[in-house]
């Protein structure tokens, strides 16, 4: 199997799962996440999917929201994709923009501002 496919089964979950989350998720430890990528194993069994949300203080609640979500929005990505099977989701939050804003914010200290 080559490459390509689990890069664009990945893709296409990450635009189905933003979808239903903002439309169909109902679950109040869910606030404002943006789901930043998707990771599919080569043999399709298994997505990692990474998040980002607004309210680093209920990260916990939130993780545990999606976990507790995750069987529901397998089942509603499998009627959206209609694949042979569909990949059990993983969440895991996406430290990467937060760790480029400390970086940025530490350049930015040690830098002097140009005139």
């Amino acid at each position: 199997m080559t490459r390509g496919r689990p890069k664009k089964v990945a893709d296409l979950i990450q635009r189905e799962l933003s979808e239903l989350l903002r439309r169909e998720l109902r679950d109040p430890r869910v606030g404002m996440i943006t789901i930043t990528s998707v990771d599919v194993s080569p043999d399709l069994s298994h997505a990692k999917v990474f998040f980002t949300a607004l309210g680093k203080e209920q990260l916990q609640q939130t993780t545990d929201g999606l976990q507790r979500a995750a069987g529901f929005l397998r089942s509603q990505l499998a009627q959206r994709m209609k694949m042979y099977t569909t990949p059990e989701l993983r969440f895991a939050y996406d430290e990467s923009v937060e760790r480029g804003d400390r970086l940025s914010r530490l350049i930015d200290s040690v830098v002097p501002p140009k005139r």
